[in-house]
């Protein structure tokens, strides 16, 4: 068996009971529920809940977070920056997420190396990002920018089903 796990992938390290996987599904709903919400929504009481949702959040098992809408804040232009890299992958992904634009970075296997995704206030400041920013960094063979069109769907509700 490889590091990352067997054929079907990554072997879970973590198992969640089914009151967890309550409290993040309904969390994944309304991230802004109250203990007092939240409580009767997974059948605890309130500072059961609270144990709970703290040590799932010190596991790092799950993260209350705010998703903003690019579009909605002046960066109109989003895309996928597929990149082929020489060198050292690794270090190449770590210098484009040090870049401000760069939102999404993950090493992959088939066509490309890294994909990277970046969101631009204007397709101006995409070419500006690619070839004064992404291209310079040292590894980077080649990239194939893909824009996106149209936002079909984006959910973060896996993991508990």
């Amino acid at each position: 068996m490889t590091a990352g796990g067997g054929p079907d992938g990554p072997e879970p390290t973590v198992e969640l009971d089914e009151i967890d996987r309550r409290i993040i599904a309904e969390l994944q709903l309304d991230g802004r529920l109250s203990y007092a919400q939240l409580a009767p929504r997974v059948g605890l009481s309130q500072a059961a809940t609270r144990q709970r949702v703290q040590r799932l959040l010190e596991r790092g098992l799950m993260q209350i977070v705010a998703v903003t809408d690019p579009v909605q804040l002046g960066y109109g232009v989003q895309a996928l920056v597929a990149i082929s890299a020489t060198g050292d992958i690794t270090a190449c992904a770590d210098a484009l997420a040090e870049l401000d634009q760069v939102d999404y970075v993950v090493i992959v296997a088939g066509r490309y190396d890294i994909l990277a995704e970046v969101v631009c206030r204007s397709t101006s400041d995409l070419l500006t990002l690619v070839n004064e920013g992404i291209r310079t960094i040292d590894g980077v063979a080649s990239t194939e920018i893909l824009a996106y069109l149209k936002l079909v769907k984006q959910t973060y509700s896996w993991g508990v089903g």
